[in-house]
């Protein structure tokens, strides 16, 4: 037996990136998916994955985030497992990020993530997993990220206290803490280069959503079962090096 067999899923911003990898993962071990994007229905991973159902909607509203978690409960037949990936990165220096940009992340990143696994908690059975995508940036600085910095450390934060509230009920919750990970984003900015960010960081290379999908889908498992309150980073060495020791690019 596949080991997410019989597994409901939601994958939230599932189109592109990370989130299409989780799906696409999650789908291989078994597990049935229900893909969410936020505007257009995300037909690239519904093809990849072969079968599933999706959703669509804006999770910076609390009542979109009510209806998405409904729908794919409807359309699986009930939830075990979810997967906060939908997000929105923002590089804005300190002193000019303005309270709409800050509004913005943390509508997404926060505010939609903590109450897509509140209603996600009406669905689920006795035993379950939420696993939030959070960011090494919550870790230590990077100039012109303090705005994102602080949603997703926010995430961080509020991941343990629930974890330790809903472990009673049997609901684990963790994050997963991505590095440098060549998404669409990456490649579209005018001086990316694989190979000069890969030299930077400890692996010596960048990251692809198919090193985070598998951490994910063992989350998801029941092989995971005593993992719980975590936030575990998979970013090719870059949080554990000290900085100022290493040999010259």
């Amino acid at each position: 037996m596949e080991p997410l067999a019989g597994r409901r899923v939601l994958v939230t911003g599932a189109g592109v990136g990370i989130g299409q990898g989780i799906a696409v993962e999650l789908a291989r071990r078994g597990a049935t998916v229900c893909i969410h994007s936020s505007r257009t229905p995300p037909d690239e991973t519904v093809r990849l994955v072969g079968s599933a159902a999706a959703v669509h909607g804006d999770l910076s509203s609390v009542d979109e985030c009510r209806r998405v978690v409904d729908e794919a409960a409807v359309a699986l037949g009930g939830l075990d497992g979810l997967v906060n990936n939908a997000g929105v990165t923002r590089e804005l220096p300190f002193d000019q990020t303005d309270p709409a940009a800050f509004a913005q992340l943390f509508d997404l990143n926060v505010r939609g993530s903590f109450y897509c696994a509140q209603r996600a908690l009406h669905h689920f059975p006795e035993r379950a997993s939420i696993v939030n995508i959070g960011s090494i940036h919550a870790h230590a600085g990077f100039p012109g990220l303090a705005a994102y910095a602080a949603s997703k450390g926010a995430v961080n934060a509020w991941t343990r206290a629930a974890a330790i509230e809903l472990a009673p009920r049997g609901i684990r919750m963790n994050t997963v803490a991505p590095g440098v990970v060549e998404v669409p984003r990456y490649r579209e900015r005018a001086h990316y280069d694989r190979e000069a960010y890969g030299r930077l960081i400890p692996a010596g290379r960048v990251g692809l959503p198919d090193d985070v999908a598998p951490l994910v889908a063992f989350l998801i498992s029941e092989a995971s079962a005593y993992i719980t309150g975590q936030i575990i980073y998979v970013d090719g060495g870059t949080t554990g090096r000290l900085s100022y020791f290493r040999r010259p690019v």
